[in-house]
């Protein structure tokens, strides 16, 4: 959908996102060290297409955007933050993908949201996952509705949250046995991390860029 007046953060924003993209150093700044080893099933593993959105609409004179605390119901990363999105399907475009499975997991209307740009992509490991993250925004606060079976609670970040270093840590953990320092963003009182954190660190340098 096209829409009429759009604000200057996000006519920056999609202008920004056509030069060159952060990538791979601002996933790295929010790369667990050391790296889990692989098992050899993940490795001979062909990538799965999927994709996330980012969908920014204006709220409280700034710009938020949704993530979600996955249910224990879902296939992969069961209860971790997530931003909305999943595997490509049948011959749907990875755009369309996005914009369909925000609206099966948080029932967002594909109707109201214009796609601004993408991010770089990102590949993880364990899921086997290609993630082809999207941004788009929508002019009003959308009405939302998590999915009974995937989504166990929709969680509003704004972007002054997301730009605050503040709230961009590390901590040491274990995961799967191996001790880590592992980075996170510290979110409405979530911990995000992963795969999540590090398309958030990438989309945190383009609006650094632009502000």
């Amino acid at each position: 959908m096209k829409q009429q007046n759009i604000p200057k953060f996000i006519q920056l924003l999609k202008n920004n996102m056509k030069s060159k993209l952060p990538g791979k150093k601002a996933h790295n700044a929010m790369r667990t060290e050391p790296r889990i080893p692989k098992a050899i099933d993940y490795i001979m593993k062909t990538p799965v297409p999927a994709a996330v959105l980012i969908l920014l609409y204006p709220k409280n004179k700034t710009f938020n955007f949704i993530l979600t605390l996955r249910s224990k119901k879902v296939e992969s990363h069961k209860g971790q933050i997530s931003l909305p999105g999943g595997v490509q399907e049948g011959n749907e475009t990875l755009s369309q993908t996005a914009l369909r499975e925000s609206k099966e997991e948080i029932g967002v209307s594909t109707e109201i949201v214009e796609l601004i740009g993408k991010l770089s992509t990102i590949y993880v490991p364990f899921s086997g996952f290609n993630i082809y993250p999207y941004v788009g925004w929508t002019s009003k606060v959308p009405d939302l509705k998590a999915s009974e079976d995937e989504v166990e609670k929709i969680i509003e970040i704004s972007i002054d949250e997301l730009i605050n270093n503040h709230n961009q840590r590390k901590k040491n953990t274990t995961i799967r046995g191996v001790p880590v320092t592992m980075p996170y963003f510290n979110l409405n009182k979530e911990i995000v991390w992963g795969a999540t954190s590090m398309i958030l660190s990438e989309f945190k340098e383009i609006i650094k860029r632009i502000t």
